[in-house]
């Protein structure tokens, strides 16, 4: 399976970069924090924006004050973030050519995470602290690409988590998904037109128009 495209719009935690334990162990401090069971948390928080969990979760807490808070818990648990397999060989392919992150992380977290993984950052960057409507809302996808000066509907998303996905699709870009969060058949019928394991079954080289990419199993 080939994609060509004008540019490749790449989720962040659990799409370039692993950073679940780091994320798992900043969420159980919230938890203890304002009093409530991991369990209950854990299933509440993948691939949406902090603030949105936090103000479901404890809408009667000021907002900003437990976001600053979650958010410097996860800059300090930076120690075990690595880059998810095949992430340096993609990145590297595509020095030179249109790519972005959009990731439901702050600005500052994801540069964070990306060099904690050896990972280089892309000059475009779109955070949960640029946008008004996070994931699942195109919104994130929509603002890379514009940035980069693409059509969206000639943008490939790599994305780990079914929000994500659903964010892709409504900005009206292709989707692989990324089975290092949720799985082959969660991700398609999310909209994903493929999935892989991980990063190293994607192949990138120049095309014609932008970009070609190409699944191998």
């Amino acid at each position: 399976m080939r994609f060509d495209v004008e540019a490749i719009l790449c989720d962040n935690d659990g799409t370039l970069v692993d950073s679940q334990p780091a994320v798992d162990r900043a969420w159980q401090r919230w938890s203890e924090r304002v009093g409530l069971e991991w369990s209950f948390v854990s299933t509440r928080i993948h691939g949406r924006r902090a603030s949105e969990s936090i103000a479901e979760l404890t809408p009667d807490r000021d907002l900003s004050t437990e976001d600053a808070w979650l958010e410097q818990v996860e800059l300090e648990e930076l120690t075990d973030v690595a880059a998810i397999p095949g992430a340096h060989e993609l990145l590297n392919a595509l020095e030179g050519l249109r790519w972005a992150v959009a990731t439901s992380a702050s600005v500052r977290l994801a540069v964070a995470r990306l060099e904690a993984a050896g990972l280089p950052v892309p000059e475009v960057l779109i955070g949960a602290d640029l946008v008004e409507r996070g994931k699942p809302d195109p919104q994130p996808y929509l603002l890379a690409a514009g940035h980069l000066g693409a059509d969206p509907g000639r943008c490939l998303v790599l994305e780990d988590s079914t929000t994500g996905v659903r964010a892709g699709v409504a900005a009206g870009c292709a989707v692989i998904g990324v089975r290092t969060g949720d799985d082959h058949d969660t991700l398609v019928a999310a909209g994903a037109t493929t999935t892989v394991a991980d990063l190293r079954e994607l192949t990138v080289m120049p095309g014609r128009s932008g970009l070609g990419v190409s699944v191998r199993r």
